[in-house]
């Protein structure tokens, strides 16, 4: 028994019957019913921190549209957007209690949104949770506003939030290859394709491709954010702004957009716009397309690292922790490993997004919680993927510059330097001795008598070799002796 006589519940009531709420929750009985009805995921909403700050600015952008306008009493909008702000500012996130997954088109979600800032306003006011008659979540905190138009807004804002931080991860990544680049712009190594040896370049090389492929991306993450910056407030229900004041959708345009920080605009045509989710998919494959590539890049970085004696062995990764319970000293590449899953996820969750925006219907989509999950989980991971990357794996990097030179030095791929030089016809059965003889092609070339020692050195030379110094004119095509050209 409670020492005091506080009671452990309220009573709520709405058009379905009334419900016992915990007397200390700031949720109320829409959110209660949600609880009950979607015990799918198990992860509330509060796990996407910025979709919870979106809710807040939407809601308080909303409160100071309908005071400009006279649709709201000062005093109760000035309590609205004190509330939102605090929610704005992290407090109260506990509160959003709602499953990320649920029916309903998001009316769950934004319903908790509105009983927690409602009975956190009326706190503030000094009265009880559940004084709905002085404080309405659905009269006053939701005024003007429709799940319709609210929801698909908080998850495009709560988007662009995260997306802030998720590109300053990609670029710390960018940069870390980067200097890789760097430190390793003189360490020549052998190119493949199709997993075969190809012609030498530079480990340097490899890596800024690293880095201009995430720089790629930065730019088509950013381009394709721009289209999550049509919102739809005003459009209520289905887009023809029922209930609302002619001049709202311009105010709480004006007020989100100083809120947020964001570059928003609104739709041009309402209707279109509350049923379409085009810029979702838009959105998702850019992210899809940025995991995918880290992915290969992760790829990479295992091929490169494999070993360390029966492999590539040409870079050390990191050693983060025991690989194997059975093998002593096995130490596996388990941050790219991690970041392959996370790529696989979000190319999982793209199409999960693809059939969620297919299966909308007439004036509404339905299924936009779960595109709000699938892009909010993508993004979160993605961000956490990338920085563990870079801490934990890129950062630490070594060459193992004998192996590498070693493999240079044997590798008859260096014959390709020099077909300017001796022709295709002489380079291919040299090529063809060197591996039969295990001779160096540089010494072949010369023995045969079709350069000098120094014209052979200075075409392979490492700057050569790798093109960063070009090649600005060949001398004349020496003809191979016949027995060389039928070796």
């Amino acid at each position: 028994m409670p020492l005091d006589d506080t009671p452990a519940t309220r009573t709520e009531t709405d058009s379905l019957g009334s419900v016992e709420i915990p007397a200390d929750a700031y949720w109320g009985v829409h959110t209660a019913r949600a609880l009950e009805n979607f015990p799918i995921s198990q992860r509330p909403i509060s796990v996407y921190r910025d979709l919870v700050c979106a809710l807040a600015m939407v809601k308080q952008a909303s409160a100071r549209a309908n005071a400009e306008i006279g649709a709201l009493d000062p005093e109760r909008a000035r309590l609205i957007d004190a509330a939102a702000q605090r929610v704005i500012d992290g407090e109260f996130h506990d509160q959003f209690v709602v499953g990320v997954v649920q029916g309903g088109a998001g009316t769950s979600t934004n319903m908790n949104a509105n009983e927690v800032i409602t009975n956190i306003a009326l706190e503030m006011a000094g009265r009880p949770k559940g004084d709905y008659a002085f404080l309405s979540p659905i009269d006053h905190t939701n005024r003007s506003q429709s799940t319709n138009d609210v929801y698909p807004t908080a998850i495009k804002v709560g988007l662009g939030l995260d997306l802030r931080t998720l590109l300053e991860e990609l670029d710390l990544l960018r940069q870390a290859f980067l200097a890789k680049a760097v430190e390793f712009h003189d360490v020549l190594k052998v190119g493949r394709t199709q997993l075969q040896d190809a012609v030498p370049m530079t480990l340097g090389q490899e890596f800024n491709g690293f880095a201009t492929t995430l720089g790629e991306d930065h730019a088509r993450l950013t381009e394709n954010a721009s289209l999550l910056y049509e919102i739809n407030m005003g459009a209520t229900a289905i887009g023809t702004g029922i209930t609302t004041h002619p001049d709202y959708s311009r105010a709480v345009l004006r007020h989100l957009r100083e809120i947020s920080g964001l570059d928003l605009e609104t739709a041009v045509d309402l209707v279109e716009s509350t049923s379409d989710t085009g810029s979702f998919m838009s959105f998702s494959s850019s992210l899809k397309r940025n995991a995918i590539k880290l992915s290969k890049i992760s790829n990479d970085l295992r091929l490169l690292s494999s070993g360390p004696q029966a492999g590539f062995g040409e870079i050390n990764l990191p050693a983060r922790q025991a690989g194997s319970s059975i093998m002593p000293g096995k130490v596996n590449p388990v941050i790219p490993e991690v970041v392959n899953q996370v790529a696989f996820s979000v190319a999982g969750a793209d199409l999960t997004v693809t059939m969620a925006v297919e299966g909308g219907q007439l004036q509404l989509n339905a299924f936009e919680p779960i595109i709000a999950h699938s892009l909010f989980q993508s993004i979160t991971w993605m961000r956490r993927a990338m920085r563990t990357l870079r801490v934990n794996c890129v950062d630490g990097i070594t060459a193992n510059r004998e192996r590498l030179g070693a493999m240079v030095g044997s590798s008859v791929g260096v014959v390709t330097a020099l077909t300017p030089f001796i022709g295709y016809a002489a380079s291919a059965a040299l090529a063809k001795t060197a591996l039969l003889t295990g001779h160096n092609v540089g010494d072949l070339v010369v023995e045969a008598g079709l350069m000098s020692r120094d014209e052979v050195d200075k075409q392979l030379s490492p700057a050569r070799l790798s093109g960063l110094e070009a090649i600005t004119a060949a001398i004349p095509v020496q003809q191979a002796a016949d027995s060389i050209i039928d070796a």
